[in-house]
């Protein structure tokens, strides 16, 4: 009985988690659609130097 309690639990953790990554994915493609380009290309610039990363 404690087994099939479990499982139900981690099945609904893993039915939320992935709910939860498809709304943040989705929500990163609909904001990344409508952001201007000069944007999107400042953004990833700005996070390759923070990160270290030459880009030039």
């Amino acid at each position: 009985m404690i087994a099939q309690t479990r499982s139900r639990v981690l099945a609904s953790t893993n039915l939320v988690a992935i709910a939860l990554c498809a709304f943040i994915g989705l929500a990163i493609v609909t904001l990344a659609g409508h952001a201007q380009t000069s944007a999107l290309h400042d953004a990833a610039h700005d996070t390759r130097h923070a990160a270290g990363f030459p880009c030039h």
